[in-house]
């Protein structure tokens, strides 16, 4: 039977719940997955007059990832999974590790619409003050190694107007994972958080940035403040410590995701992007959050270890400068997918990730036409933790 058909055994949690006070946390992307949740490509108007090739990029990541974990693959509706079968099946990537979900979505980037899953930070120590309950006070309680899924709102970065049905995807995601959906509020709002805005070492500390989440532009929760997202990191993430960055990467439409900036590759170290080229658009706000990242500090207080990484040359199209850039990686069981666009420093790059991540195969995906849709590996990926 479809995981998505099974009954959810766990009952829901009161809005009231702060998972970090029963000991729940967002893991580090690097810890053990389960699975990598993805969306199969339909709407081609993420690519217009490139969408052709956007399937084969999806069927290269498909391909690497169920060989170390399980791929839980989206389609919109049937005619979708007749051609991701397809695909799959010519380029010899189809696998008994991919399980199908015939969800409607709007468009493929689960990183934002998708739920976030919480592990327990130390299984069988759950503070017994503050457990967490039902919202119709059943007598069982979850065990403390029962996983939860943060459940945020979503509404296309405040940009666009198709997202009804990506709106309801993380509500799905759970159930199909039976596990306990949490929709986090604050003051007295459900908060619009996309994952792409933020980065976590599973430690205590998150990475985002000022641009995407205290800006007017594109304004996700007029209703919350600086303390009012710290506050929700630390109750709903586990992460106490924020280090906030100043601007995104040009040409990103999700108004400043850290994704494309900045990430944490173990608990005290993170590579971010920097820009040599003083006459780059990229250079002034890439240089003043090195500057950031220099003078923070890690959950523990001791200095961040910082590793730079130069941005891909320009990657333009029809005119319009792309949001192209290696910090979009992708981290999974034993290996780690890269993005690569046919520039020099695709070479630094991958060398660069080999380092840092030497017990991982670095796995380079020509995303030279998946940019075209202002997105990349991590934009398109969400990681179901073990």
């Amino acid at each position: 039977m479809s995981p998505s058909k099974r009954k959810s055994r766990v009952p829901a949690i009161p809005i009231e719940a702060v998972p970090s006070a029963a000991g729940y946390r967002m893991p580090a992307e690097w810890e053990r997955h389960d699975a990598t949740w993805l969306a199969w490509p339909h709407y081609g108007g993420d690519w217009p007059g490139k969408f052709e090739p956007i399937p084969w990029v999806y069927t290269e990541l498909i391909r690497h990832l169920a060989k170390h974990e399980r791929v839980e693959l989206i389609v919109n509706d049937a005619k979708s999974a007749r051609q991701a079968r397809r695909v799959l099946a010519r380029a010899d990537a189809l696998s008994s590790n991919i399980r199908f979900h015939h969800w409607a979505t709007n468009r493929v980037w689960l990183r934002d619409s998708g739920c976030i899953f919480l592990t327990h930070a130390k299984p069988g120590l759950a503070r017994p003050d503050r457990p967490l309950g039902s919202a119709e006070g059943e007598r069982g309680r979850p065990s403390p190694h029962e996983p939860l899924a943060l459940k945020f709102r979503f509404n296309a970065w405040a940009k666009y107007s198709n997202w009804r049905y990506d709106e309801q995807i993380g509500s799905l995601m759970a159930k199909a994972a039976q596990v306990q959906e949490l929709r986090p509020f604050a003051v007295g709002e459900r908060i619009v958080l996309e994952g792409g805005s933020i980065d976590v070492n599973g430690a205590g500390t998150i990475l985002t940035t000022e641009e995407c989440l205290l800006s007017k532009v594109q304004q996700r929760n007029p209703h919350m403040a600086r303390a009012h997202y710290e506050k929700a990191f630390a109750d709903y993430l586990g992460a106490p410590h924020t280090i906030w960055l100043g601007r995104g990467i040009h040409g990103d439409d999700t108004h400043g995701h850290v994704d494309d900036l900045t990430r944490f590759v173990s608990r005290h170290t993170v590579v971010t992007m920097v820009e040599h080229n003083s006459k780059d658009e990229n250079h002034a706000p890439l240089r003043a959050n090195l500057r950031r990242l220099q003078s923070a500090r890690d959950q523990d207080g001791k200095p961040l270890t910082v590793v730079e990484l130069p941005m891909p040359q320009p990657v333009v199209f029809e005119g319009r400068r792309l949001p192209a850039s290696y910090a979009n990686f992708y981290i999974a069981n034993e290996v780690v997918l890269a993005p690569v666009f046919n520039r020099p420093n695709d070479r630094i790059a991958l060398n660069t990730l080999a380092e840092l991540f030497p017990s991982r195969q670095i796995i380079p995906i020509y995303s030279g036409d998946l940019i075209w849709g202002l997105g990349a590996m991590h934009c398109m990926t969400q990681q179901q933790p073990a």
